[in-house]
């Protein structure tokens, strides 16, 4: 930060307020969010090259997806309270620093078994970046402010998923899946760096212990509010890496596209990044509730046009499917941080490891379907999840604890 941003800080911490965020600390968080989720999905668009380099089907293949999601429902919730703990800025910075390294190690990986356990290593680190980001921004911004800055953060998210599939599927194209990693593997530590000089620590009196951090976090479970947002989350991770996990097989087995523009395909994303900053700003007038309905039932929409048998059709299925994906996802995280009372840390660790938790199961169950019934099977699982979705947000979201 400059000399004028460090002074406000000084200033603002002998009144007990936090300094008002600059733009590099701002810029490192949407780049620390960005280039975890680009990391989470360097395999996806290369799925088919790693069946066949590996001699394996769709579901195993699938498994470099589904144990970074796995990994990561498992290991989120103990950030929340980690970073409540031990404050925010070191938290973040730290394990992004131990996703660069785990994302190289990938490079080298001598067996399908091996990369499969690296992901998973991967998978460990993620979330004391993306469990912990819109804590960090409860922190730092004003409540009429925030669902701004979520939005900015998901439409970061959006940039990193985007530059992950596409950015993999390039780079594998033209040297390798292995150097995908690599270039992977730079990025994030860039990532780190940023945050390290960046971020704002957090101030004392906003740390508590551990123990009294993860009952904090617990305690939300009670909460009908944070439990249906919850579910919610599930739902929408579920139905979202279902139908990009084994998108490559439906294109390739259909169109037989080859990798580089299975993942050209991709670029569909870029529509994340317009709808996530909308979203964030129109939740306050709209409200969060009817928004993330809005959100499912587009994404729904979405994912019924992928059956169409043209492949524009299909194109234009997934613009709309990730419209209503991050028209939800931008205002469920903020939707959280609001409602919880207390141990915010502890209540978007227990979001993600949900919305993790349902990505786990995303990554598997339609692939049995693909394998059963083809896609009509994936988008019909996807579309279950979805319909979970909606539920929680009608009956649960809306209800006093």
């Amino acid at each position: 930060m400059n000399q004028a941003a460090s002074e406000a800080g000084s200033q603002a911490a002998r009144h007990g307020a936090p300094a008002p965020p600059g733009r590099g600390e701002l810029w490192a968080l949407y780049a620390g969010t960005a280039a975890a989720y680009a990391d989470m999905y360097v395999t996806q668009p290369i799925l088919p090259l790693l069946s066949a380099e590996f001699g394996v089907g769709p579901a195993r293949a699938g498994l470099t997806v589904s144990a970074v999601v796995l990994a990561i429902a498992g290991a989120a919730s103990l950030y929340g309270p980690l970073s409540d703990a031990l404050g925010r800025r070191r938290v973040m910075a730290g394990a992004m620093a131990l996703l660069a390294l785990a994302t190289l190690a990938c490079a080298f990986a001598p067996s399908l078994g091996a990369l499969v356990a690296l992901r998973a290593l991967q998978g460990l680190f993620v979330p004391g970046m993306t469990a912990v980001a819109v804590a960090y921004a409860g922190d730092r911004f004003a409540a009429a402010e925030l669902s701004r800055l979520v939005g900015g953060v998901i439409g970061a998210s959006v940039v990193g998923g985007l530059v992950g599939r596409v950015g993999a599927g390039w780079v594998t194209a033209r040297h390798g899946w292995r150097a995908a990693f690599v270039v992977f593997a730079g990025l994030t530590l860039l990532a780190a760096l940023g945050l390290a000089r960046e971020l704002s620590p957090a101030r004392a009196a906003a740390r508590t212990g551990f123990g009294a951090a993860t009952r904090g976090m617990l305690g939300h479970l009670s909460d009908p509010r944070l439990l249906g947002a919850f579910l919610v989350g599930a739902a929408l991770f579920f139905g979202w890496i279902g139908i990009f996990t084994y998108l490559p097989y439906h294109l390739t087995a259909a169109w037989g596209l080859s990798t580089g523009l299975v993942s050209s395909v991709y670029l569909v994303y870029a529509a994340g990044v317009l709808a996530s900053p909308l979203a964030g700003r129109f939740s306050a007038r709209l409200g969060a509730r009817r928004l993330i309905g809005w959100g499912l039932a587009v994404e729904a929409l979405g994912m019924a046009a992928t059956l169409a048998g043209s492949l524009p059709v299909l194109v234009a299925g997934l613009v709309v499917l990730v419209l209503g994906t991050f028209t939800a996802q931008a205002v469920v995280p903020a939707f959280v941080n609001q409602a919880a009372r207390s141990a915010k840390g502890g209540a978007s660790a227990l979001y993600l490891t949900f919305y993790y938790l349902g990505g786990t199961a995303g990554s598997v169950v339609p692939g049995l379907a693909w394998q059963a019934w083809g896609w009509p099977g994936v988008v019909g699982t996807c579309g279950a999840g979805v319909a979970l979705g909606l539920v929680a947000n009608a009956t649960l979201c809306g209800r006093e604890a």
